[in-house]
């Protein structure tokens, strides 16, 4: 039975509205120093092919031995998809020939994964929504080598330093309508498995990889025929995918034609798709359990020691924010969207202002670390420091607009705020006295702007920005506002 189409996303062809159905397989590497059936490195960025075992590379008699670490990761992520764990999986051979695959085939689970049903919940900033994506398995795999072709005119290299990795292959049910939503999805999930320790997410180096199913149908009519767009290694990449292959196909449809189930490969350069090889179906890698590996059986009390170790996940750790700092679920969902950026929130926020928090790290931290293109990571202002800007607001020692001044002083030259605001004469001027002398200076000096504000009072504002700008940005804001309600006469 299909869901209500939401019109808002479908896409208008020449014909009519289409309908975008979009299904996801993540590779995320799993975080361990040694590989799935092998005790090599998984280090990256080694010469070519010095991480490499005579397990990895296939050499007649060697056997694979389970590495525990990598089940461990795989429960833990499962836990953290809020998923079913399988007590017994089983793994098995996908047989296929590939020049950087040495043994011709791929270790894998295909029947029994170690992983069942979960789901993940995600926020899609473009429409406001709330969608809920469900996880149809996990399962544990091995990695294939790299072949490199630029390297020689006729030859091809092969790298099998990646040979052996193990790989947590996530599979979505076919959720998802368009490709703000798809790039929603994977950005929730690299969350999730960042959280977790149990992938580094990092898509430059191919630690999370995307397979992007894509077909279109009329609204409310049977699933379409689907392509795979294989290997999708950036976030911005798979909505470009997903938006010209939608367009293909539907021009494809329109034309009377029909489409072919094929893999597919995503060209950046060209922003389009192009065909790679047909889409092979499950009988074509005649899977068979692997001969040399025992079923993989643990007991639920192993289980539930895993779980007890998880971290506090994004979307509790939002659900917290919210209640706990009155947070809006926009600046939760922004601080949680990476642990950092959460821990270094918490830490400003301890005994202070939590909205206040919020607001200097989303707005100005994160916009300044932006412009310099750099993140929570690298910032050079410290959550103390922040904090102490913070506090000096409260205390009305400093005036907002002072306050900017000074944190982009401690962001270029660092220091103790506190310190700079006493040696550099930053105090706002509270003393009433001060303010009014420079108020009757400038009422003085402007008599037809005084007539005018008192028929219009918004023009109160005309003279709090001259007052501001006699004292150098330094008088009491609230204090300025009732002195020049009381001399102009308004209410």
């Amino acid at each position: 039975m299909n869901a209500p189409v939401n019109p808002k996303k479908l896409v208008k062809g020449a014909t009519g509205d289409w309908e975008i159905v979009i299904g996801m397989e993540i590779h995320a590497q799993v975080t361990s120093q040694a590989k799935l059936f092998s005790g090599a490195s998984t280090a990256f960025g080694n010469d070519p092919n010095s991480n490499v075992s005579l397990v990895d590379a296939a050499m007649p008699g060697m056997l694979p031995v389970i590495n525990e670490e990598c089940v461990r990761q795989a429960i833990r992520t499962g836990l953290g998809l809020k998923a079913e764990i399988n007590l017994r999986s089983t793994f098995d051979r996908k047989n296929y020939f590939y020049p950087d695959l040495p043994q011709g085939y791929q270790i894998s689970q295909y029947k029994s994964p170690i992983v069942g049903e979960g789901e993940v919940i995600v926020d899609v900033p473009e429409t406001g929504e709330t969608i809920m994506v469900r996880i149809e398995r996990l399962h544990l795999e091995q990695d294939a080598g790299k072949s490199i072709h630029d390297l020689h005119p006729t030859m091809s290299f092969v790298d099998l330093n990646r040979s052996g990795v193990a790989l947590m292959e996530i599979v979505s049910k076919p959720d998802l309508r368009s490709s703000d939503e798809a790039r929603a999805y994977v950005t929730k999930l690299r969350t999730i498995l960042r959280y977790l320790g149990t992938c580094d997410g990092d898509m430059d180096k191919g630690s999370l990889r995307a397979d992007v199913n894509v077909s279109v149908r009329r609204p409310g009519d049977e699933l379409g025929t689907r392509c795979e767009i294989k290997n999708v290694n950036s976030i911005r990449f798979i909505g470009q995918a997903i938006e010209f292959e939608a367009r293909r196909q539907i021009a494809i449809l329109e034309d009377g034609g029909k489409i072919d189930q094929e893999t597919r490969l995503y060209d950046p350069g060209k922003g389009e798709t192009r065909s790679m090889r047909s889409k092979e179906e499950a009988h074509d890698y005649r899977y068979f359990p692997d001969p040399d590996l025992l079923p993989l059986e643990f007991d639920q009390a192993y289980v539930d020691d895993l779980a007890k170790g998880l971290p506090e996940l994004p979307d509790e750790k939002k659900a917290r924010f919210m209640a706990d700092y009155g947070l809006s679920p926009y600046d939760a969902s922004v601080l949680v969207a990476e642990r950092a950026s959460a821990d270094f929130f918490e830490e400003v926020a301890k005994g202070r202002d939590g909205k206040a928090a919020a607001n200097w790290i989303i707005n100005e931290l994160f916009g300044r670390l932006n412009k310099e293109g750099k993140d929570i990571a690298e910032t050079p202002v410290s959550a103390a420091q922040l904090g102490a800007i913070i506090e000096l607001i409260g205390e009305n020692v400093i005036s907002g607009k002072i306050a900017k001044d000074l944190f982009e002083i401690v962001f270029t030259e660092g220091g103790d705020p506190r310190e700079i605001v006493e040696q550099r004469g930053m105090k706002q001027v509270t003393d009433t006295g001060a303010i009014e002398k420079a108020v009757d200076e400038i009422i003085a000096a402007n008599p037809d702007k005084v007539e005018q504000a008192k028929a219009k009072p918004t023009l109160l504002g005309w003279f709090v920005g001259q007052t501001m700008k006699a004292t150098g940005g330094k008088a009491n804001p609230q204090a300025l506002n009732e002195i020049l309600k009381a001399k102009l006469g308004i209410e």
